[in-house]
């Protein structure tokens, strides 16, 4: 695939739950669509794996079986706090379980069958943008390697190489050492209930759990990277400072670590980030992260890319031209997603902190109905 060879209607990097999404969306109306993806199918990424409800129906729309696979449906939250204190309500919305492991595998064999060009093992080094759209450098076991496309989209997740490239802004600024963070997450057997997620605040960080697939849970923790390197190691920080939390404490006596595990991701950064980058559409995580105790970056990216969808088919048809493109997609990102967001950032800081932590337990106990509002300004609607 060299360059002179076919121009694709769009290009997508990255082949996660935005990119696939969208990909398929567009193969289906007959655009012609290449998906670069670094690693191969199926494997796990670091993810908390609480699906919103509100993607329930775009889900099956694509294709996913959702109603035959069995999944654990999340009704119920329990939040405590670091001294052990729990508070426990029912989620307006609610989500169900589903691992990264399965839910991208699946969705990259609907996008082959849809007719899309994924190529796995392929790593983006950078996109130009030109008079005739965008030539995308890539490396795959063959080498270098270029592609050209009328619309490209970057779908990459918390940080790329790309970013680091193309200096984004929440690259380059710096952030206080405080806010460097890092996230382990763990496939578990475990004994919790299916119908609740928790969320377990410890000192700097904070540790979700709830079911998924095959009866199987996810465990996955956020944390800085200063109290990982003042415990020396993950076990080191799990015993040391997650146990102080007497329910994850048991949590984790009580769980065995399923083969492959712990899976880990460093520098991530919930600054706030662009919608567009040298003219490339930004979907999912790649466009702004949410605090992971919001429970809906998946249910977010799979939205980003119905957004998406819609504004490229009219650029593709000729309705509007690139600037209109990326003008009407930025507006209507941050329509569906920039109070979230702002939610989220808010948020954030009273978890982790023992005395806050406790606060806003103690409070919500007091006062349950806080919690409700809260948890709304967190979710979107069915789309």
């Amino acid at each position: 695939m060299q360059t002179g060879s076919k121009i694709y209607d769009v290009a997508v990097i990255g082949g996660g739950l935005a990119g696939l999404s969208l990909s398929i969306q567009l193969a289906r109306e007959g655009y012609s669509v290449v998906v670069f993806e670094k690693e191969a199918y199926p494997f796990h990424k670091v993810c908390g794996e609480y699906i919103s409800m509100e993607s329930w129906d775009f889900l099956q729309r694509i294709g996913l079986p959702l109603n035959d696979m069995h999944l654990p449906i999340i009704e119920r939250l329990q939040l405590t706090a670091p001294n052990g204190k729990a508070f426990t309500t029912s989620l307006p919305l609610g989500g169900f379980g589903l691992s990264r492991f399965t839910i991208d595998h699946l969705l990259a064999q609907l996008a082959i069958q849809s007719g899309v060009t994924l190529l796995e093992n392929a790593r983006a080094d950078d996109v130009v943008h030109n008079a005739s759209g965008f030539l995308v450098h890539f490396t795959t076991a063959a080498g270098a390697q270029t592609a050209n496309a009328r619309v490209c989209c970057g779908a990459f997740g918390k940080r790329s190489n790309l970013d680091v490239r193309w200096k984004r802004d929440f690259i380059t600024c710096k952030q206080p050492s405080q806010n460097n963070f890092i996230a382990v997450k763990y496939h578990v057997q475990t004994q919790w209930p299916a119908n609740t997620i928790g969320l377990h605040n410890f000192k700097s960080g904070y540790c979700g759990i709830s079911k998924i697939e095959d009866g199987k849970y996810c465990l996955c923790y956020l944390t800085t990277a200063i109290n990982l390197k003042n415990n020396h190691s993950i076990d080191g920080l799990q015993q040391n400072i997650l146990g102080e939390n007497p329910a994850l404490k048991e949590i984790f006596e009580n769980s065995t670590v399923l083969q492959g595990f712990p899976v880990t991701i460093a520098q991530i950064s919930f600054a706030k980030k662009t919608q567009s980058q040298n003219g490339i559409l930004m979907l999912g995580d790649a466009g702004g992260m949410i605090a992971p105790l919001c429970g809906n970056g998946m249910s977010m990216a799979l939205h980003s890319s119905k957004i998406a969808t819609g504004w490229i088919k009219q650029y593709l048809r000729a309705e509007i031209n690139y600037a209109q493109l990326e003008k009407n997609y930025k507006h209507q990102w941050r329509k569906a997603f920039g109070s979230r967001l702002a939610a989220g950032r808010l948020l954030h800081p009273f978890f982790g902190n023992n005395r806050l932590s406790n606060l806003f337990v103690n409070t919500f106990c007091a006062l349950p109905f806080l919690a409700h509002s809260i948890i709304k300004k967190t979710h979107g609607q069915p789309f």
